[in-house]
């Protein structure tokens, strides 16, 4: 079949609406229709050139929600009809991570910057004029129609809405994770989350969860800073100085327990004044992305790092296994513990997308969301 999706032919690059045709599903394999897909700026990482791709074309997106509409021979659990919520980080089950209750470092995760079916580099679902294109995350969210694994689907109750819970296959998962589960904070902890666009404000709601007194949010959008205190933030800066000051005054100059760096563009820099946050002991989280090709390393004082026991946590999808944490932040999200609506600032057309990035750059979205369908 055909359908229309934004591509991206290289990095740096621009994306283009086309359309392109789509396999019919193997194995193992949904097609959906796409309801919504969610901006995220790691997608905006590979347009802006500061990450590649392992393959070009590529349709990108990687966080998105959509109703199955065929399912490929032999596959069982699945029929047509099934709503279902994307992750991009695959769950096989079988792998070491995954039986080690760590399936956010699935093995199937290897090829997700190919773009190809996971269990063949070779194997792509989508092609232009006879050309292989890959799918960001193995997923190609921004396209009305999707070709996935099993492995990357949630299949959730149709009552809810799509276009709401979209947001959990990325953002949701990647912030709240890396205070809940890469950070550890506890209750009574202070916590500061650097950036609190679509990532950063889902840790300031995870830090929140997890019992934090103090959630520090930092941000020189003033907009952005007040959102965090609405959804949890005790307090808000422009700056990192500013935050690191506060906290020092109330833990008679330890620091913060936990640093969250979620900052759109990552550099060592942040990093480094995120350690410089912490208390003896304590945890400085990164989560987001910078540039692939920057070596310049992080500038700490290596002797002050040692001393006290600080240390430095990579967090891929905020440690969230896909399986049990999307469907426990949809309980959640029932409950009214986890807020999402609010964070979806504006939705878009596929047409629109780049308008979309535009306004991410311009500070005035949490969350922009492409709207396929509705709410689905």
């Amino acid at each position: 079949m055909k359908t229309r999706a934004a591509l991206l032919r290289n990095s740096p690059g621009k994306l283009e609406i086309v359309e392109l045709d789509l396999d019919e599903p193997r194995k193992n394999e949904l097609l959906v229709r796409m309801v919504a897909a969610g901006l995220c700026h790691s997608d905006d990482h590979a347009v802006q050139g500061d990450t590649t791709y392992e393959h070009y074309p590529m349709v990108v997106g990687h966080e998105g929600a959509g109703i199955v509409e065929a399912v490929g021979p032999g596959t069982e659990g699945w029929e047509i009809g099934d709503h279902v919520v994307f992750s991009f980080i695959p769950a096989c089950g079988a792998c070491r991570w995954c039986v080690e209750g760590r399936s956010n470092l699935c093995d199937w995760g290897r090829f997700q910057i190919r773009g190809c079916r996971p269990d063949d580099p070779d194997s792509f679902r989508l092609s232009l004029d006879g050309v292989a294109v890959g799918q960001a995350g193995g997923l190609g969210t921004f396209a009305e129609h999707t070709l996935v694994h099993v492995h990357n689907a949630i299949k959730v109750d149709k009552s809810l809405p799509l276009d709401v819970l979209c947001l959990l296959g990325c953002g949701v998962g990647t912030g709240w994770g890396s205070a809940v589960h890469s950070g550890n904070a506890s209750p009574g902890d202070v916590v500061i989350v650097m950036g609190v666009g679509g990532i950063g404000i889902n840790a300031v709601q995870g830090a929140r969860h997890a019992g934090a007194t103090t959630i520090v949010a930092v941000d020189p959008v003033p907009f952005k800073r007040e959102t965090a205190r609405q959804l949890g933030a005790t307090h808000a800066f422009a700056s990192i100085g500013e935050a690191t000051d506060y906290v020092r005054s109330i833990t008679n100059g330890q620091g913060a327990d936990v640093a969250i760096v979620s900052v759109g563009v990552t550099t060592g820099v942040h990093v480094a004044e995120a350690v410089e946050a912490i208390r003896k002991g304590g945890t400085t989280v990164v989560t987001g992305i910078g540039k692939s090709n920057d070596f310049t390393g992080i500038p700490i004082d290596l002797f002050m790092f040692t001393m006290m026991e600080k240390r430095i946590q990579g967090a891929l999808f905020g440690g969230c296994n896909p399986k049990t944490d999307i469907p426990r932040q949809i309980r959640m999200y029932e409950a009214g513990q986890l807020v999402l609506d609010p964070l979806i600032t504006r939705r878009y057309t596929l047409d629109e997308v780049t308008q979309g990035y535009e306004d991410l750059h311009a500070g005035v979205n949490i969350r922009g969301l492409i709207s396929f369908t509705g709410r689905g």
